[in-house]
């Protein structure tokens, strides 16, 4: 669903010409603006599908899945894209969820690969990559808000300030998972080959 997703608002944004920096609403019958607005609905969908991950994490008593992390993410980012498809279905909303949805498909293709058994395990040395992929992503939504925001883009302003701090508390939060996940991991390893 997700590589679907990538392409049809890729294909759609550039058939549009959209300006990735600030690109307002189209609420005509254009039938692009149509597309990538359904395109969009369906990226919310995909949203209350991964937020049921948190229910099964549940239902299979795998309590040490439910970090903060995740439920905040998954939490809000059903309610935030209620949002976004209600009011903004389109414009600059669709950065955002068109790179989200290309994360997904390497996530997805990972988390695929690991169920394949421990013989797929050695091959599977690019984890970490995937949290710096979803760090880049939200460093680059951080960035764009800024950058609407100072250059008085008319996309819906508030919402550029919600984006940005929004981002921010991903880079926050993911940055976390990244250090305790790898860097402190390493810093492990290196002081008990060192003793």
């Amino acid at each position: 669903m997700n590589g679907l997703l990538h392409s049809q608002l890729l294909i759609c944004a550039l058939q549009r010409n959209y300006n990735w920096s600030c690109q307002l609403v189209d609420h005509s019958d254009n039938p692009y603006e149509v597309r990538i607005a359904k395109a969009l609905w369906w990226y919310y969908f995909s949203k209350l599908l991964e937020f049921a991950d948190t229910f099964f994490f549940i239902l299979r008593k795998k309590n040490n899945q439910l970090t903060f992390l995740h439920i905040y993410h998954h939490s809000t980012m059903f309610g935030l894209w209620w949002i976004g498809v209600k009011w903004v279905p389109g414009g600059s909303a669709l950065p955002g969820a068109m790179a989200n949805s290309f994360v997904h498909v390497l996530m997805y293709l990972y988390y695929t690969l690991s169920a394949l058994g421990p013989f797929i395990q050695p091959y599977l040395w690019w984890k970490k990559y995937l949290t710096i992929i979803q760090l880049i992503q939200f460093a680059s939504a951080v960035m764009m808000g800024i950058k609407a925001i100072i250059y008085d883009c008319q996309f819906t302003r508030w919402m550029q300030y919600a984006l940005v701090a929004y981002s921010f508390s991903f880079i926050v939060l993911f940055g976390n998972f990244y250090n305790n996940s790898y860097s402190k991991r390493k810093t492990e390893v290196k002081g008990i080959s060192d003793s």
